[in-house]
C-alpha cells in the first residue's frame, strides 16, 4: 500500500483511465455529496491564499507490471463521478473562452474527460458500470439519455448545471476552486494488499454502504476479473433489474435478511446483515457462484411477492393484500414455501390457501391486539416443523397447534372482537374495508378510489340526536367507529352531517349504492344502535370467511 498526497486535478490527468469495478456497482450518487463538493470548491476559490483545500482520499488497485494500466477503484467513485460530472457542465459553461490557464472546454474535456486519440470505452477518464456508465458517456457526449438512464446521476448532473449558472459571472472562482482541492491518493497492490479487508474496514469508519454492497463485494471481488464479469452478468446484475433502481436500494437489505433467515432459522439485525453473511457463506461448502446463483433464485421468488412480478393472478392478489396488511415478517417463511412451489412439493391452489391462511393469521391476531412480538420467531421458524410430504395439511396442523401469545384466534374471539373495538384508527382501514368489499368478488373494486364512511356522523346534529333517542351520546361513543357503523363511499363530502334518510334518498346515496358494503342500508327506515349491531353481526360472519380459521383434516 502506497499512500501520497496531491492535487486532485493533476492526480485525474495523470492517470489514463479509472475503472470503477463491478463489485464497485452502486445506484446511491447521493446529493449530499454534489453538494459538499461544491462547497469546497467555492470555499477555496475564494481563498486569495496560496494552498490547498483537502476534501478525503481515493483508494485503487493498479497492476504495477503493466504501465499507465487503468486504476480499479476501491473508495472514491462517488469523488471522481461528482468530480466529473461538474467539470461536463463547467466545460459546458465555458466554451472557448479560457477562464484561468488550463480551463477552457477543450482543455477540460481532453485533460479530465476524454482521450481524443482513443476509441470505444478506452477514450473515457472514467468508466463507470452498467446504467451508470452510459448515463455518464451521453452526459459527457451530449446525447439523450438511454431509456432506462441512472436516475441519481442526471439529477446530480443537473445540480451541477444548475449551481455553474448561478456562478456564471464569476466562473474564475471556480476554476481556481477546483484547482486547489486536495485528496490523499492510496495505491494497493493485489499480490501484497486485500481490497476487501481495506473496503470493510473503510465501512467501518462510518462510509455509507448498504448491507448489498458488502454482500456483492465479499462474492465478487476477490475473483478474477473475468469469473467476476460472468458472475456479476449471470446473476446479480439480473437481481438489480428486477428489483429496479429504487426498489434494489429499499428492499435488497431486506430480501438479504430474509433469505438469511431462510437458511439459518435466525434473524439477523438489518444493519448486521453482512456480518450474518459473512458467517453463513464460511460454514458453506459452495462456490461462489453456487451462492450467487442461489441468492438469485431466492430474489425472484422475493420480487414476485414483494414486487408485484407474481404471474399467477390468484397468488398475485393474495401478496398484495399481504403487502398492505403489512405482513413483512413472513417474508421468510413464504419464501421457503415458494422455494417448494417452484420446485413443485406443493401446487399453486395449495401455496395460495397458504398464504390467505398468513394473512388470516396476522389480521386476526391484529384484531384480538395479541402482542406481536412473537411473530419473527414463529415464522422465522414455520418451516422446519413441516411435514412436506403433505404440504398444506402440515401448515394447518401446526397453526391449529400454536398455543397462548401464538395463538390463532378463534371464530368466537375474532368475531367478538372485530364487532366490538374501534376500527376507524385500526391501522390499514382501507386494506380491512376493502377485503371485506371484494370478496368472492370476480370483478373486484379499486377501494383506493373510495373513502371511509361513518354512517352515524362523527358530529351529530340536532335531528341525529332526535333520531338515535334518549340514549344518543352512549350511542355515538360506543358505535362511532365500529364495524357496524363503518362503510365506503364515493359520495363522502356529499353525505356530511346528513341524517340517514337523506343519506339513503340522496343521489348516488345508500339506495343506489352499488357497493355490496352497502348492500342493506337502502331498505332500512332507520339508523339505530339495533341497526348498527345487525349489521356488524352480518359483517363479522362474513369476516371470519375472509379472513378464515384453518380447517382441520
Amino acid at each position: 500500500m502506497k499512500a501520497v498526497n496531491g492535487h486532485l486535478l493533476n492526480f485525474v490527468r495523470g492517470v489514463s483511465q479509472f475503472v470503477i469495478p463491478i463489485y464497485q456497482r452502486k445506484y446511491s450518487w447521493q446529493r449530499k455529496h454534489c453538494a459538499q463538493l461544491w462547497s469546497d470548491i467555492l470555499l477555496a476559490g475564494q481563498d486569495e491564499r496560496p494552498g490547498g483545500h483537502f476534501i478525503g482520499s481515493i483508494v485503487y488497485v493498479a497492476d504495477d507490471e503493466i504501465f499507465d494500466s487503468p486504476r480499479l477503484v476501491i473508495d472514491g467513485q462517488q469523488r471522481l463521478t461528482t468530480l466529473t460530472l461538474l467539470i461536463v457542465a463547467l466545460s459546458n459553461a465555458v466554451g472557448e473562452q479560457e477562464i484561468l490557464e488550463g480551463f477552457d472546454r477543450r482543455k477540460l474535456r481532453n485533460y479530465y474527460l476524454i482521450h481524443p486519440e482513443e476509441k470505444g470505452e478506452k477514450s473515457r477518464r472514467l468508466v463507470l458500470s452498467e446504467t451508470d456508465k452510459d448515463t455518464l458517456f451521453a452526459i459527457i457526449d451530449g446525447r439523450d439519455f438511454p431509456a432506462s438512464h441512472s436516475i441519481q446521476i442526471v439529477e446530480n448532473f443537473q445540480f451541477f448545471e444548475e449551481q455553474v449558472a448561478v456562478e456564471k459571472d464569476r466562473l474564475d472562482v471556480v476554476c481556481r476552486g477546483l484547482s486547489k482541492l486536495l485528496i490523499v491518493q492510496i495505491a494497493l497492490s493485489r499480490e501484497s494488499d486485500n481490497p476487501q479487508l481495506v473496503f470493510e474496514s473503510m465501512n467501518s469508519k462510518g462510509l455509507e454502504l448498504s448491507q448489498a454492497d458488502l454482500i456483492r463485494n465479499y462474492i465478487l471481488m476477490g475473483l478474477e476479473p473475468h469469473v467476476q464479469e460472468h458472475l456479476y452478468s449471470q446473476y446479480w446484475r439480473p437481481m438489480e433489474q428486477a428489483f429496479g433502481q429504487e426498489a434494489y436500494e429499499h428492499h435488497f437489505d431486506r430480501f438479504m435478511r430474509d433469505y438469511l433467515t431462510v437458511k439459518t432459522r435466525e434473524i439477523p439485525k438489518l444493519k448486521n446483515v453482512y456480518v450474518a453473511f459473512k458467517n453463513f457463506a464460511r460454514r458453506q461448502n459452495e462456490s461462489m457462484e453456487g451462492l450467487a446463483s442461489d441468492i438469485r433464485r431466492f430474489s425472484r421468488y422475493y420480487c414476485a411477492m414483494v414486487l408485484e412480478q407474481e404471474s399467477n393472478r390468484g397468488l398475485r392478489l393474495a401478496f398484495r393484500d399481504l403487502r398492505e396488511l403489512g405482513v413483512n415478517v413472513a417474508y421468510p417463511m413464504l419464501l421457503e414455501i415458494y422455494a417448494d412451489y417452484a420446485e413443485n412439493l406443493l401446487d399453486a391452489e395449495n401455496f395460495l390457501e397458504v398464504v390467505r391462511l398468513v394473512e388470516s393469521y396476522v389480521f386476526r391476531r391484529a384484531v384480538c391486539e395479541i402482542p406481536t412480538n412473537s411473530l419473527n420467531k414463529t415464522f422465522a421458524t414455520f418451516c422446519g416443523a413441516l411435514d412436506k410430504t403433505r404440504y398444506l395439511e402440515s401448515v394447518t396442523a401446526h397453526l391449529l397447534s400454536l398455543q397462548s401469545y401464538r395463538r390463532f384466534p378463534d371464530d368466537d374471539e375474532f368475531k367478538d372482537r372485530i364487532q366490538g373495538r374501534d376500527l376507524y384508527y385500526f391501522q390499514r382501514v382501507n386494506y380491512w374495508l376493502g377485503r371485506l368489499e371484494n370478496f368472492d368478488h370476480r370483478e373486484p373494486l379499486s377501494t383506493a378510489d373510495y373513502t371511509i364512511e361513518h354512517i352515524m356522523p362523527q358530529n351529530l346534529t340536532g335531528q341525529w340526536k332526535v333520531d338515535l333517542g334518549d340514549g344518543w351520546e352512549r350511542i355515538h361513543e360506543k358505535y362511532l367507529h365500529t364495524l357496524g357503523n363503518l362503510t365506503l363511499t364515493g359520495y363522502n363530502s356529499q353525505y356530511g352531517n346528513r341524517t340517514f334518510r337523506e343519506k339513503r334518498d340522496m343521489k348516488g346515496g345508500f339506495k343506489e349504492s352499488h357497493l355490496r358494503m352497502n348492500s342493506g342500508l337502502g331498505a332500512l327506515d332507520e339508523w339505530s344502535e339495533q341497526t348498527i349491531v345487525e349489521r356488524a353481526r352480518r359483517l363479522a360472519e362474513k369476516a371470519s370467511r375472509v379472513w378464515a380459521y384453518p380447517k382441520a383434516e
